[in-house]
């Protein structure tokens, strides 16, 4: 027995090791609550028929019952109908009375009649043990008699005791529970602890918080194990871990899970997507808030696991944050001019954040080849204080970690990796949780000559001094990405916004493969609290070669280069079968793992779930060819030339297209529905053939008639089918009414001339259908899945091209107006935009809207010149 648990608190206190234990299990994926009755949720009173439970332990009650993926229950002594009377609480309460034996009003009915004969007798027994002891009370309830002695005279009250221990327990079908005051013989073998047990079960509980004070309650204090957490009221031994002085004090513990639990699952402060901004450096990517507040960084490579995910799982997923101490709202962030270096400023206080370049050595042949991992660096200069902490949590928190001060800086330790935090003359203070470490410092940067540095250091635990002074390596870093955006060919369109989508579209680029990201974040949110949250931190064929077209387009084709050499070693190693090519792969080419939901996670503003990996690698998508198709044309274009690695790839599509261009697929949107044949991916299909046809014709100085024929069967094929009499459009597949802002490329493509009367028809019908303000939405058909979804920034861009090509020029012009208006204030967006809410939904950066961005300011600038 725990004799001692945890020393009782002062009033109006927690003691610090259950207010630890607490906020461990309120963060758990499926949390069983359960309290005893009686002194417990109500004091213990003289009169038990006036015992009311405390005002704030049933604001706290009701409020855990109503949160998703967590029950309460109140396990009692009483029998069900009085728990239900005096207590009052909601149906949303469990209750359990008679110890366990009573899960419901019905109970009795379910006696066998041998259990109820038994009852009788024992009832008849006990009212001669209670008539020969005045004082002495008996409650009947439908399983069981209770003996009370409170208020009897200690004589009686032990003889009656006696008699009752000396007669009916000794009955072969009797369970005996000994309580505070009173001793119940029941006709059913229960007690709290199977009670408790049994709620588990049917639950499928993760975690059990129980909270009693009778001897009964033991049971139940017995029975906790793993991460479950027992609180003792009042003195005696116990079983429970931890114990308060009153019922008052429950209700304080009781009212911290609430709060604790509610900022787990609903997020503790969500900001607002769009106002992160990504931190890149070829190798991987992180997001800090307009607070400074690193949020968001995956080791080593951005489709590894993340050692920060506060983003996706607040606080106790790891954070990294710095900001004055007084605290306050910063005056601004923004990046540094043509970098990914990102400063925010309060009065006295800059952090300048940026990802330093791994360290790279020179092979005999002249090749570049990285030898070193990332650094994340923190640079703080000004005059004022400043607060840190750092609170690493490796592979999405599900690492315990310690953080060990040493010399210069901190170990992090716990995790196969690596990790160490360079930061000299800052003094630690590490505190624990009971499972991981923070860290915590207060830095006055007047008494440290105006400035800090603290080095993440990823795959060393060296806190050796760099050498090159910090502002030299800051230089290094960013003159790179200078160079990079001097040499492109910005439009006067969006000029500045353009050349920020462009580097975040670089900063996309995994540089050591040549992959480029779809988005840098997994689960965030189509809907706030919603359920369509994907992961996106891999290569799709599409989006990556649709990002390096626009890139192409600025001027630059070493992305494109770099893609068409990844994708290359993708299709050989489908030996021979290009046409088995999946959607999107690793950063590192290959096939992703099983999609797996991280359920410890509560997700971006408590959407869930939390996925790694995106069942969409098991699609057929047969409209990949197209993007990469086009890509191989552009990039042939402003080079002049072909490579030979261009040559097999382009082949290997236009084979994989023979093959396959007469089956359905799942599209572009990643339905999760049966295959249809889709109007995009018809289109694509042609694409392929059509702009292979244009690489052969001008680099390769010969035609292909089997190609033309190709083309225009399947040209022919996709009119004549993807048509929709009624809809007077072409819609999201062969025989389906509904539209879809894909079908879009029906002339984006060049299938059609912009002067069509089918296209004009399509784009007015897409226009009317699913444009909403600023945004156009992708469809609105039934896709499978629950919930809604925000407008798609790629489909606003399309329709903006539309307009363009239709002969729009002011509708586009305004329309590009609007989407520029939803970019976050350091200029990069999100998947989505919700034009209700005014708000940035789904992964970010995306991508796709990066993408769209510069095709149409490049389009509207063209327009300008003509």
């Amino acid at each position: 027995m725990n004799t001692t648990a945890t020393a009782t608190p002062h009033a109006g206190t927690l003691d610090p090791e259950l207010r630890a234990a607490i906020g461990r299990i309120a963060r758990v994926p499926q949390l069983l609550v359960a309290c005893d009755y009686d002194g417990t949720l109500a004091p213990i009173v003289e009169d038990p028929s006036k015992a009311v439970p405390l005002p704030e332990s049933v604001a706290a009650i009701r409020a855990l019952a109503s949160m998703p993926q967590t029950t309460v229950a109140v396990v009692s002594g009483r029998a069900l109908r009085d728990l239900a009377a005096l207590s009052r609480l909601p149906s949303e309460v469990h209750l359990v009375g008679s110890h366990g034996s009573e899960f419901d009003i019905g109970f009795v009915e379910r006696l066998s009649p041998e259990l109820i004969a038994v009852r009788t007798r024992l009832r008849d027994a006990l009212r001669e043990i209670a008539t020969a002891h005045p004082g002495v009370r008996l409650e009947r309830k439908p399983a069981s008699v209770a003996v009370h002695t409170r208020g009897v005279d200690p004589q009686v009250a032990a003889s009656a005791i006696e008699a009752v221990r000396n007669g009916p327990a000794t009955w072969a079908d009797v369970t005996v529970t000994q309580g505070k005051e009173v001793i119940e013989l029941s006709v059913v073998a229960t007690h709290k602890g199977t009670a408790v047990d049994q709620l588990r079960t049917q639950l499928a509980a993760s975690a059990v918080l129980f909270i009693g004070d009778d001897v009964t309650d033991e049971n139940a204090f017995g029975n906790l194990q793993g991460p479950d957490v027992g609180i003792k009221i009042g003195p005696g031994d116990t079983q429970a871990d931890y114990r308060v002085a009153e019922p008052i004090e429950a209700a304080r513990a009781l009212g911290l899970l609430l709060e604790t639990r509610r900022h787990w699952l609903f997020g503790e402060r969500a900001v607002p997507i769009e106002r992160h901004s990504m931190l890149a450096n070829g190798r991987t990517v992180a997001l800090v808030t307009p607070e400074a507040k690193i949020t968001w960084l995956c080791h080593p490579k951005p489709d590894a696991s993340a050692i920060f995910a506060d983003l996706v799982g607040g606080s106790p997923a790891g954070h990294f944050t710095v900001g004055p101490e007084r605290g306050g709202i910063p005056l601004g962030q923004r990046y540094r001019s043509g970098t990914m270096t990102v400063e925010t400023r309060w009065s006295g206080l800059t952090v300048t954040d940026w990802l330093d370049l791994p360290a790279k050595e020179t092979t005999p042949d002249g090749a570049a080849v990285v030898t070193g991992d990332s650094t994340l660096v923190r640079l703080l200069s000004g005059t004022g204080r400043a607060r840190i902490d750092f609170a690493p949590r490796p592979e999405f928190g599900q690492v315990a970690v310690q953080l060990q001060p040493i010399d210069d800086g901190l170990l992090v330790l716990g995790s196969n990796e690596p990790i160490s935090l360079y930061s000299p003359g800052v003094e630690w203070d590490v505190t624990s949780d009971g499972v991981n470490e923070t860290a915590k410092a207060v830095v006055d940067l007047s008494a440290t000559g105006g400035q800090v540095v603290l080095e993440l250091r990823f795959g060393t635990q060296s806190l050796e001094h760099h050498r090159v002074p910090i502002h030299e390596r800051q230089a290094t870093a960013e003159q790179p990405w200078r160079d990079w955006v001097a040499g492109l060919r910005l439009p006067s369109t969006a000029r500045e916004l353009v050349a920020r989508s462009a580097l975040t579209l670089r900063g996309l680029c995994h540089e050591a493969t040549g992959s480029i990201l779809a988005a840098a974040t997994t689960s965030l949110p189509e809907e706030l609290g919603g359920v369509r949250n994907w992961d996106y931190r891999y290569c799709w064929l599409r989006d990556a070669a649709m990002t390096a077209r626009a890139l192409v387009d600025l001027g630059s084709t070493e992305e494109a280069e770099g893609l068409l050499r990844w994708i290359d070693g993708v299709v050989e190693r489908t030996g021979g079968h290009p046409e088995r090519l999946h959607p999107l792969y690793t950063v590192d080419g290959y096939e992703l793992g099983a999609e797996a939901v991280i359920d410890t996670l509560p997700g971006y503003a408590g959407s869930r779930p939390v996925r790694v990996g995106n069942l969409a690698n098991h699609q057929l998508q047969l409209d990949v060819f197209g993007p990469v198709a086009d890509l191989i044309a552009a990039v042939a274009d402003a080079r002049g030339s072909v490579r030979d690695d261009e040559w097999r790839v382009l082949e290997n599509m236009v084979e994989a297209v023979r093959r396959r261009w007469h089956e359905p697929d799942h599209g572009i949107w990643e339905a999760r529905l049966p295959p249809r044949h889709h109007v995009y991916s018809k289109v694509m299909l042609w694409m392929t053939v059509d702009r292979a046809l244009h690489v052969v014709r001008q680099h390769g100085g010969e035609d292909r008639p089997e190609w033309v024929e190709l083309r225009d069967r399947i040209g022919a094929n996709v009119l004549e089918y993807g048509w929709h009499a009624d809809a007077e459009a072409y819609s999201v597949a062969y025989g389906h009414e509904d539209m879809d802002a894909s079908s879009l490329w029906i002339g984006l493509s060049g299938l059609l001339p912009g002067d069509d009367p089918r296209f004009l028809s399509t784009v007015l019908k897409i226009e009317a259908d699913l444009r909403s303000g600023p945004v156009v939405y992708r469809y609105h058909w039934d896709d499978g899945l629950p919930g809604r979804e925000g407008g798609f920034h790629i489909c606003t861009s399309w329709l903006i091209e539309a307009y363009l090509r239709t002969g729009r020029r002011t509708d586009a012009e305004e329309l590009f107006a609007q989407m520029v208006d939803t970019a976050g204030p350091t200029g990069l967006l999100p998947e989505q935009y919700d034009p209700l809410a005014e708000r940035g939904l789904g992964n970010h950066p995306q991508a796709y809207s990066h993408l769209g961005l510069i095709r149409c300011a490049l389009l509207l600038d063209n327009m300008l010149k003509q």
